[in-house]
Order: structure tokens, then sequence, then C-alpha cells
């Protein structure tokens, strides 16, 4: 008879639940267990520490924010938006991805305070990931509709600007609360970066292609 798979999802949604009820200090593998309706040694099977079981549900909530920001950047592409407007999109849905796995909880800002205690390299990669997915975005959509870049500006620095601008918003919002507020002010930082990168030749011919309301 074929063993069952382990139930790395239950676990890991549990664990969530536990790191956001009670933060990363006040957690331990017990709860996480119990929240799991599984015993502590059981838990100790899958994951060797708190640790890493914190890191098992960081990557979780990494890969769901690329996999949203991809999607939507298909989505706002296909539906014939602007630069911008995809762009906005794109890292908007990563954002929403990654604050609904924290929503409501009181430990917000040592939760992420600990991520990059706890698994710097894991964010350094995801880091450079997303980075990677928003230079294949500008670079896609600038061959397609034919658009340039100012001169001197190379589409990897455009997405390295961008993801500065992302950072430098969470500096001025460091729990990424409220999170309207802090969207709209991205959005704004965002569509000025994208807006200042672009020759005037694209940015006059974008304005003519652009989809009307």
């Amino acid at each position: 008879m074929q063993a069952k798979a382990p139930p790395q999802d239950r676990i890991l949604d549990a664990a969530l639940r536990v790191f956001r009820r009670h933060g990363f200090r006040r957690s331990s593998i017990e709860l996480a267990a119990e929240e799991a309706g599984l015993t502590r040694q059981a838990l100790y099977h899958h994951f060797a520490s708190k640790e890493a079981l914190f890191r098992a549900v960081l990557e979780r909530i990494y890969a769901q924010g690329l996999a949203a920001e991809i999607a939507a950047a298909k989505a706002a592409e296909e539906a014939g938006l602007e630069l911008a407007d995809i762009l906005v999109a794109e890292i908007g849905a990563r954002m929403q991805s990654l604050l609904a796995s924290l929503k409501d909880s009181p430990h917000t800002e040592e939760l992420f305070s600990e991520h990059l205690a706890q698994a710097r390299d894991l964010y350094q990669s995801y880091s450079n990931r997303f980075a990677d997915e928003i230079a294949t975005t500008i670079a896609r959509v600038c061959r397609k509709r034919k658009l340039n870049l100012e001169s001197g500006v190379s589409v990897r620095e455009l997405a390295r600007c961008v993801e500065m601008a992302i950072h430098g918003t969470k500096s001025a919002f460091p729990s990424m609360q409220p999170v309207d507020a802090f969207l709209k002010q991205l959005e704004t930082m965002l569509r000025m970066l994208i807006a200042g990168a672009m020759a005037p030749s694209a940015k006059k011919s974008h304005r003519k292609t652009g989809v009307r309301k």
C-alpha cells in the first residue's frame, strides 16, 4: 500500500494561523501542532524547528505572491493596458497577496522583522525573482508596443528602480498599513517612475494607443 503524502499544506496553513495570531516569538511547535491536529512529534517529523517551519511558511507566501504577480501582468497585458497600468496591476497583485497572508494580524511588523532575521537568503532570492519578473514584463511590453526607454535607462535598471520604489514606500508604511494608503502611495510612485523612464516618442505613441474608457 502506497504511503500517503505528508500533510504539508495542512501544517503550513495551521502554522500561518499561529504566527499571525501570536507573532513569531510567542509561537511554538506545540501551538502549530495543536492547530494542525497533530502531535508535537508528528510535526517534528516534517519540520525540525519553529524556525524551519517559519521559513517554509514564508517560502509559500513568496511563491504565491510571485504567481499572483505573473497572472496579473498577463491579464493586464491581454486587456491592452499601458505599461504603467500593467506594472501597477502586477506589483499590486503581488503586494495584495503578501498582505492577505498576514491580514488582521496584530504582529505584522514583528513578522516582517523576523522574516529578515530568519530567512534573509530566501528574501533575497525572491527579491531577485520579483525583479526578474518586472524586467521581463517591461522588456516584453516595450518590444510588442515598440516603446523605447530614455537614453541611458536599461530594462534591468528600470526594474531595479521599481523594486526600490516598493522598498521606499514600505519605509513610509513599515507594516504596509493601512493597506489602501500604502497601495495608493506605491501606485503614485510607480506611475511617476515609469513616466520619467519613457522616451518622449514612446510617451506620445503610448498615449495614442491607450485603451479608451
